[in-house]
Order: C-alpha cells, then sequence, then structure tokens
C-alpha cells in the first residue's frame, strides 16, 4: 500500500492534498488541510479537485486555509510593492526637507522614502 494518500475521486490517481467534511446539520461542506490520518466519512481531495469543488443547492461551502502552505500575494500587495519599487527608483535629492516643512539630517544609508517607509541601503555596499 503507497503512503502517500489518494485524491477519493473515482479515476482520481493524484495525492491528496486536502480533506472535505460535511456538517449534515448546517448543511455545510468544510474544505480543509489534508487531516491526518483518514477518516472514513471524510474525503481527501486532490488540489485540482479541491479547487472546483461545489455543493449542493442551498448548501455552504467553508475553505479553511493551511497556514503551512505559501499564500499568494494579493492584487493590493502586488500594486504596493510595485509603487515602493517606482518610489525606490526615482532620483530623489536627500537634503534637509522632511516632506513636512522641517528639516533632517540626511541618513547616509537611507535611498529612498515614502510616508513613513525607507528603503535602505545595503550594508555591505
Amino acid at each position: 500500500m503507497s503512503p502517500v494518500r489518494r485524491c477519493s475521486r473515482t479515476a482520481c490517481g493524484r495525492p491528496a492534498v486536502a480533506t472535505l467534511t460535511y456538517v449534515y446539520a448546517d448543511s455545510t461542506a468544510v474544505l480543509g488541510p489534508l487531516a491526518t490520518y483518514a477518516e472514513p466519512h471524510c474525503y481527501d481531495l486532490c488540489a485540482e479537485h479541491s479547487e472546483r469543488l461545489t455543493a449542493p443547492r442551498g448548501w455552504e461551502v467553508v475553505r479553511l486555509s493551511d497556514p503551512s502552505a505559501p499564500s499568494r500575494p494579493s492584487g493590493d500587495d502586488l500594486e504596493a510593492l510595485a509603487n515602493a519599487v517606482r518610489e525606490a527608483a526615482r532620483p530623489h535629492d536627500r537634503g534637509t526637507d522632511d516632506g513636512r516643512g522641517g528639516s533632517q539630517t540626511a541618513d547616509p544609508m537611507e535611498v529612498a522614502r515614502r510616508g513613513h517607509l525607507r528603503v535602505l541601503r545595503s550594508p555591505d555596499s
């Protein structure tokens, strides 16, 4: 017997990555990370079948995230990162203006600043 648990769907031999459990009293299907061991009333699903899972009409699907799985960045995260890179790439006058009308001493490690965020030069460069 293989130590890798397989998808419970008929004719699917892919490795299981998630476990599906039904809560009949609440008309809810709960899809979560792969259970530590196979339960008789649960279904192990591969990545493809877990993504395509739908529930019967009137039922709710609750998808529990796997905290050990890498999370995908959201559109907001990617936009914030792109804006920070654009800002860091702009030439800045690191003079004495701190953006609030006051003055500050230029930090030799600081490459760029946007609001309260700073881009610092690598200490070994």
